[in-house]
């Protein structure tokens, strides 16, 4: 693969957003490509699960949408953009592990689709953007929170790819059972079709994003094509825009979230 050089200065006020349903890679992917890049990294799937892990730690009731509404703002939430840190505090304390918990997992969709919440968050975010040098990843970032990101990538897979590998993030074997993997299939479904079709900044592919289906590429290739992407867009060559890029590999190397 070919490294243009980008110049640095272009580089510090890049903003790469990526976007894409649960289990496609975008954690991994971003936070790889801002090590490589030398940029900030922002999950603002991370930022949705801390105020569904404070909403749920009140004891407020997430399926009732004006509660959660008026409770948006209550929580100082602080993400880190440190790639190779990974941290984010509400109140002051580091909530890192519990939001990836089940509970919260099962909880998030029904927070984030309340419109003051996505108000409340896309501010925060773009506070955090600023003036660039970052990499987001999320379900609207190039659609409403960045719209005019310099990058725009769409990340996905196939269904059974990303059950597959948000089954292996939790299980305790190596060879999870296929009914563990179903579960996760199920679940999956429900969270896309929940973040696909709530009236406000529902998951969707920017109309100049580049799609990168990793169904068969290994972390690596997806890393690499993203960050020649974003090498290629700031030296004015072109890039791969307007495509779909895929590759080929055995399960065990493909993209991981």
């Amino acid at each position: 693969m070919s490294r243009t050089q980008a110049d640095p200065s272009r580089l510090a006020r890049v903003v790469v957003a990526v976007d894409g349903p649960s289990g496609s890679g975008k954690s991994s992917v971003s936070r790889a490509v801002a090590q490589r890049l030398g940029l900030r990294y922002l999950d603002t799937g991370a930022m949705y699960r801390a105020l569904t892990w404070w909403m749920t730690a009140q004891g407020i009731d997430i399926h009732d949408a004006v509660a959660v509404a008026a409770a948006a703002d209550r929580p100082e939430l602080i993400p880190g953009t440190d790639p190779g840190a990974e941290s984010i505090t509400v109140d002051g304390t580091d909530v890192s592990g519990p939001i990836r918990s089940d509970d919260v997992t099962a909880a998030v969709s029904a927070v984030s689709a309340v419109p003051a919440v996505r108000a409340r968050m896309a501010a925060l975010q773009r506070g955090l953007i600023g003036a660039g040098g970052i990499v987001v990843e999320g379900r609207d970032i190039g659609t409403v929170v960045a719209p005019d990101a310099a990058v725009k990538v769409f990340l996905t897979a196939s269904e059974q790819a990303r059950a597959l590998r948000r089954t292996a993030e939790h299980s305790a074997v190596d060879q999870p059972e296929a009914t563990e993997i179903d579960a996760t299939r199920a679940s999956m479904q429900q969270r896309d079709r929940l973040d696909s079709s709530r009236p406000t900044s529902p998951l969707r592919q920017a109309a100049d994003a580049v799609e990168i289906d990793a169904t068969d590429l290994t972390l690596d290739q997806v890393v690499d094509t993203v960050s020649q992407l974003v090498l290629d867009r700031l030296s004015g060559t072109s890039g791969t825009s307007g495509t779909s890029t895929t590759g080929t590999t055995s399960d065990k190397d493909k993209v991981n979230q």
